[in-house]
This record gives structure tokens, sequence and C-alpha cells, in this order.
């Protein structure tokens, strides 16, 4: 079966440790795969590389980086018979946590060998594909300032995160799903397809990738006092029991806010509409994950 390996990068870890390239390379000649590796030059490229590799009849794409190359490839493999494998080396990895999938040295590459299919669900908002989680509001804004940190990792979030939030505004919105109406203030709002952003950082603990749905959650604007409380709670999956946060699940949400803006989708931010439309496309993405009794390498 044919694989193809693509590496950002300019992924967080990749970006520090080029070596995992040859390791990828190394890969694929002590397992005598018939694969091959590349890289990504610029946004989006991620993406035609793996289209190119479905129309080659590769049976496996393997993206090898953060979140933001997760979603570029596997956008490119959403309803195919193609295959997802993820090396998670980004500054999150939110996606690759949820599933289980571990770090490369910690057996990212066995589990190409040896992990199994699992069949997982696709976000759209707005034409664009999520598989972890998309937002507006304090989120999106926190991924473009994010985007543009040249030294990435847990430590960078946190001081773009404090920096950004002594002058945010929350924007009021109106939120649709099925006969439901709400209109609430939105300091953060998130519609999630695992459970939580990267680096055990809980949105909504209660969200599947395959169970047909989505889960939203809005937290609510909160003072200094109140956001220590509200920050533990998304570490210690219970964000969901906070009287600052709304949740719901939904298999479409319909958000509109005054004015245009930006969102984000599993972390890149784009502008958009002042409506955002969130819906399920169920069981369309094939991904490898490892098998409880699978070994480290």
């Amino acid at each position: 079966m044919k694989t193809r390996f693509i590496f950002n990068p300019k992924s967080g870890h990749n970006a520090r440790n080029p070596h995992l390239l040859d390791r990828a390379r190394e890969f694929i000649r002590q397992n005598q795969l018939d694969a091959e590796v590349v890289s990504t030059t610029h946004p989006r490229h991620a993406t035609e590389l793996a289209r190119e590799a479905v129309a080659r009849g590769c049976g496996t794409v393997v993206a090898i980086g953060g979140d933001g190359t997760m979603n570029e490839v596997a956008a490119a493999l959403v309803d195919t018979p193609a295959t997802l494998g993820l090396i998670p080396c980004g500054s999150g990895n939110g996606l690759g946590r949820h599933l289980g999938i571990p770090g490369p040295g910690q057996g990212a590459f066995a589990n190409l060998l040896h992990g199994h299919i699992r069949t997982i669900d696709t976000g759209i908002a707005n034409g664009r594909p999520f598989f972890n989680v998309m937002g507006l509001g304090f989120d999106a804004e926190i991924s473009e300032r994010f985007a543009h940190v040249s030294r990435r990792g847990f430590g960078a979030y946190i001081r773009t995160t404090l920096s950004a939030w002594r002058s945010y505004r929350a924007p009021t919105v109106l939120i649709r799903a099925g006969a439901r109406e709400i209109r609430t203030c939105a300091f953060i709002l998130s519609v999630a397809n695992s459970d939580q952003f990267g680096n055990n950082c809980y949105i909504a603990p209660a969200a599947k990738v395959d169970d047909g749905l989505l889960d939203l959650t809005v937290l609510q604007p909160v003072n200094v006092l109140q956001a220590l409380p509200l920050a533990v709670r998304l570490f210690t999956k219970t964000v969901d029991r906070s009287k600052h946060a709304l949740t719901l699940q939904a298999d479409r949400f319909v958000i509109e806010r005054d004015h245009a803006g930006l969102i984000h989708t599993d972390g890149e931010p784009f502008a958009t509409d002042a409506q955002v439309t969130v819906a399920v496309r169920p069981a369309s993405l094939r991904v490898l994950v490892p098998r409880s009794d699978q070994s480290a390498t």
C-alpha cells in the first residue's frame, strides 16, 4: 500500500527538531514501505500534497505536524478511501491527544504499523472543515495572534492569552440549534468534535468524535477573581459544570454576530461572514489510532 508522509518544517516541534524528517525516512527504510516523504513550503500546501497522494492511489497519508497540519491533510481525505496517519508534534495536538495517539518517540511511528482504523466525524464551519475544534470570539483572537508568534509552545500560548485578555471585548451572539434560540455574550464560543483544544485543556468534556454530533460551549465573560477557577475547570474536565458556561449538543448550529470577523478551525484563523453555520459530516474520515496492547517506538 502506498503511503505519503507530509512534513511541516514550521510546526512547533519540527522547527526545533528537524531530525523528524530523517526519522520518517529511516522508518520507511527499516520497514521496507512503499512510501515517500514530502515537505510543505507554504500555507495550504499540505492539502495540495494530500490530494495529490489520494489521486496517486495512496492508502495512507501521514501528517507530521500540529493540528494545523493535521487539518490541512485531513481536509483532502474526507469521504475518500484514504486513511489519515498522524505524528502529532505541534503546540497543542488536540485531536492526537483525544484519540490517544502518542508523540514521536512515544509510539507514533509504531501506530502507523500496528494501529487500527477508526472512522470519525468532520465538522464544517462556513465551508471550512475541522476535526478538533472551531471557534469564534476570544479563541479566534488568540489563534490569530498565535499564528504570528515565532516561538511556539504552551508557555507562548499562555503569554499570548494573558496579553490579549486585557483588551478583548466579548461580542453578543445569537445561537440557533434546532428549535432552540439563545442570545448570549460569548467570551469564548467553541464548537468541538473532540473534547479539547490541546495540551489537555478540555473545552467540551463530553464530546465524542464519532457520535454524529458537535458540542458547543460558550464561556461568558468573567472578572479576574473568577478567571482562575474557570481555568482550573478547563484542565480538570469540569468546565461544563461552571455557572459561566453554556453547553449545547446538535448536528448543526447557526451563529449570528453583529459583523463579519474571525473564526478559527483547528487553530487556523480566517475571516468570514457575520453568520457562521457549523454542521457535522458523520463518519467521514478514517484515522489510524493505537490498539490497547500496542508497544511504543
